[in-house]
């Protein structure tokens, strides 16, 4: 990555540390509302509501952080992480976890949340060249996707051995999520560090922006956007912590084996993110995003048919060695199809479709938890759903858009 800039290096440091301390507290998040006495229907309800809340606060930073500064708006959703998790940690009274919940920054998927990730792609999109976005959006996600394994791995462990010692289940819980508001603090430094390289270039010939901060770009990035919406739709029923707490329920696996679990997933699913680029250079970015996402959703459908833990990790296996191709060329194909002021909004508004596409359905997903007849009913929702976005996708786009698919592949 010798092409990356100072600026490259602190935003690749971010996604480190960022994402690891996601996935640091995914594994025993819903563990840990389960041991302050909530039901699986408020838990969901809590998933939900973090979801839609930091979509509506995402939403008014990520469309004008191009104006207000991509720096002050990296900082602010550090100083979020801190606060939902000062709250998390501090109260077990179900109004303030809900406040927490809705003002702060809480990933229940151990997958980006906030304003970062959008901001971060605009940033890289302005500091690298055209021909090279997509190799360096392929290593950001590998990046990305192997400190959330390394985080899943160590807060599985971290809270295991705290209960080893004698510490009770919730307050070695509460230690992980005391750890993950110290990396809020951690990540504003560090986006102090940053330089004015990274804030947005304005064109003086671009028309004036609508109040989404886009201009030539508003159709097509709705369009996108609402897509993208269905598939966050589709994923909110198996977010990671979701899916860790099946995987416990349904095999009594304890929290290390389940930090070991969604290590060697996320592991795949950064190996995968790079892979992308290799194939998107060959097939186009559409045909990358469609054609590896179905197989991969069919496997997710198989998980909760597997008689025993060993033949259900390998299937969650195999579907995280393909889930996340679609990834760097989704991104990039958002960065090359909008002006360059419009990459902070266009990535914006496409991720909040994003996150509240993802908000309404780990309520839902609670609720079939809650039910011994509706138990694996999240898997085959999600992987039904994501099946759909994927033809829908390839209508819409595969052919109108080919020349420039390939082109910003390369």
């Amino acid at each position: 990555m010798n092409c990356l800039s100072h600026d490259g290096y602190i935003l690749f440091a971010a996604r480190v540390i960022r994402m690891f301390a996601y996935g640091f507290l995914s594994v025993v998040l819903v563990l840990y509302l389960a041991k302050l006495g909530l039901s699986g229907v408020l838990i969901g309800l809590i998933l939900s509501l973090a979801l839609i809340g930091d979509a509506a606060i995402s939403l008014w930073m990520t469309t004008n952080a191009d104006r207000l500064g991509r720096r002050k708006v990296l900082i602010i959703g550090a100083g979020l992480i801190l606060f939902a998790a000062a709250l998390f940690a501090l109260t077990d009274n179900v109004a303030l976890l809900l406040l927490a919940a809705i003002i702060g920054v809480i990933s229940p998927s151990g997958y980006e949340v906030g304003p970062f990730l959008p901001v971060e792609q605009a940033a890289l999109s302005q500091i690298v060249l055209d021909e090279r976005r997509t190799h360096v959006f392929a290593w950001y996600n590998l990046a990305g996707s192997f400190a959330t394994a390394t985080g899943a791995l160590a807060g599985g462990i971290f809270s295991q051995i705290l209960q080893r010692i004698g510490i009770a289940p919730v307050n070695s819980y509460r230690a992980v999520v005391i750890v993950y508001g110290a990396i809020g603090l951690l990540l504003a430094l560090l986006f102090s560090r940053l330089s004015s390289s990274v804030e947005a270039v304005h064109s003086d010939a671009a028309p004036a922006p609508h109040r989404l901060g886009l201009h030539r770009s508003r159709s097509v990035i709705l369009k996108l956007s609402a897509l993208f919406g269905l598939d966050a739709f589709a994923g909110g029923f198996v977010v990671q912590s979701l899916v860790a707490y099946w995987f416990h329920v349904r095999f009594g696996v304890d929290p290390a084996a389940l930090g070991g679990i969604f290590f060697g997933a996320n592991i795949l699913a950064g190996i995968s993110a790079l892979a992308a680029a290799w194939v998107a250079a060959r097939i186009g970015l559409v045909n990358t995003m469609v054609f590896t996402h179905l197989p991969s959703n069919f496997l997710l459908m198989l998980i909760p048919l597997m008689p025993n833990l060993p033949l259900a990790t390998f299937v969650l296996f195999a579907r995280f060695s393909i889930s996340q191709m679609d990834v760097p060329p989704r991104q990039s194909y958002t960065m090359a199809i909008v002006a360059p002021d419009e990459r902070s909004a266009a990535a914006g508004v496409t991720g909040i479709a994003r996150s509240i596409g993802a908000a309404v359905s780990p309520a839902l997903a609670g609720a079939f938890l809650s039910s011994s007849a509706f138990f694996a009913a999240p898997f085959f929702v999600a992987g039904g759903l994501k099946v759909v976005y994927d033809l829908l996708l390839y209508r819409a786009f595969a052919s109108s858009h080919r020349t420039q698919t390939v082109q910003s592949a390369r």
